[in-house]
């Protein structure tokens, strides 16, 4: 019963292991985020963002970042899994 578990089981976690990493991968882009900030602080240098909605947006990117980045970190480590 073991091995027809590993045989027919296996694989479908391994794919949907994959899938929830690429899944997590896409949600929490560091890339993407990392140029919002940038664009947050570029439109705030023109002028075309107030202080408060610079401060404010800048905020929410850093957490977002650092929650992005914790994510990155468990994903790396191989503690990101499908439990069965």
């Amino acid at each position: 019963m073991f091995v027809l578990d590993d045989l027919l089981f296996r694989p479908f976690v391994n794919i949907l292991d994959a899938i929830h990493t690429i899944a997590l991968d896409e949600l929490y882009d560091l890339e993407g985020l990392e140029d919002e900030r940038k664009e947050n602080q570029l439109l705030y240098e023109l002028g075309e963002r107030s202080e408060s909605e610079y401060l404010e947006r800048k905020e929410a990117l850093e957490e977002e970042i650092e929650i992005a980045r914790e994510v990155h970190q468990e994903l790396r480590s191989g503690r990101v899994e499908v439990k069965r």
